[in-house]
């Protein structure tokens, strides 16, 4: 069968759909993530003018402190709601990819969060580190946002709604 003979598995089945509307942790996510967004797009701008002007670096270094704690929350919490709803704390089949970006982008932060405290950068490689961790970031965001976008079409009233605006 060809590939674009095969059929579609939707995200969620009935199963996970439940599991995932009945558990507290898809809020956590839903409150965490565009909280996260909210602190990069803050520290993207206070790194970018540190690495133009080479002045507010302590702030700079904070935000992306503060960024990365914020990484870490929503994988510890975004792991805990993938056990609720598929069974498993990581690399899912409907987030396998999303789930692979995210360890590049938990790794990079985490080598500016060493390099930071063990003084291995110097400010310039700091905020390039960052930039390098924001980019991946960035990525992984529109990842998940692709998906939140396909689970809305592929819910079960999709259809209808769908079927009712003909």
């Amino acid at each position: 069968m060809r590939r674009a003979e095969r059929p579609i598995r939707p995200l969620y089945d009935a199963a996970e759909r439940a599991r995932r509307d009945a558990t507290p942790w898809t809020i956590v996510q839903g409150i965490l993530a565009p909280l996260q967004f909210l602190v990069f797009a803050i520290s993207l701008g206070l790194v970018l003018r540190a690495l133009a002007t080479g002045e507010g670096a302590a702030a700079a270094n904070a935000s992306v402190v503060a960024k990365t704690a914020l990484l870490y929350a929503i994988m510890i919490t975004g792991s805990i709601w993938e056990k609720v709803v598929f069974g498993r704390y990581l690399f899912a089949p409907a987030f396998y990819w999303e789930d692979m970006v995210s360890m590049l982008v938990l790794a990079l932060h985490s080598a500016y969060l060493l390099a930071l405290a063990t003084g291995a950068l110097d400010i310039t490689g700091l905020m390039v580190l960052a930039l390098t961790a924001y980019a991946s970031y960035a990525i992984n965001a529109a990842q998940f946002i692709f998906k939140l976008r396909t689970a809305r079409l592929q819910a079960p009233h999709a259809g209808l709604v769908a079927e009712a605006a003909r």
